[in-house]
């Protein structure tokens, strides 16, 4: 920061819920188009992550946080799909969830299997207020009960 630059540096947690954003836009984008994860971090940590695109100014983001959530749900995500599946009511499949769920669940259920120093609520009400960017109440509440259902089981 320059002496001249008088913007305070943002908070943790802010700085954590723009990482939890970013790392489903990134899992999203691995769906729709394959991309590796050394690519998707390189293109984030230079294209978009505190970046201004089109006018809008994205918030900047814990990126050792972030780069956790992309590459550990990428890497456990037969264990991930595996949890998310196991609750989805009978007759849903993974594959019947649209994209941008199915990313806001994996780095939900990443961040409750694999990140014990952050507590279930606050995973849990951080995917809920993504998904709350996406969709309605209905499909909000959706995320708030599988997740809690994951949650109740890996962090029991």
């Amino acid at each position: 920061m320059s002496a001249s630059d008088n913007t305070p540096p943002p908070s943790r947690s802010r700085a954590r819920s723009a990482a939890r954003l970013a790392a489903v836009q990134a899992l999203y984008q691995r769906e729709m188009e394959g991309a590796e994860v050394p690519a998707l971090l390189h293109e984030f940590h230079q294209h978009r992550l505190g970046a201004v695109i089109d006018d809008v100014e994205y918030a900047e983001a814990e990126v050792a946080f972030f780069d956790d959530l992309v590459a550990g749900a990428v890497a456990r995500a037969d264990e991930i799909d595996a949890a998310i599946a196991a609750r989805l009511a009978s007759g849903w499949t993974l594959a019947r969830l649209d994209k941008s769920m199915k990313a806001i669940l994996r780095c939900g259920a990443y961040e409750l299997l694999a990140r014990p120093d952050v507590t279930r609520a606050t995973v849990i009400s951080e995917y809920v207020d993504v998904a709350k960017a996406f969709y309605d109440k209905r499909e909000t509440g959706f995320v708030n009960g599988l997740l809690d259902a994951i949650a109740g089981e890996v962090r029991a």
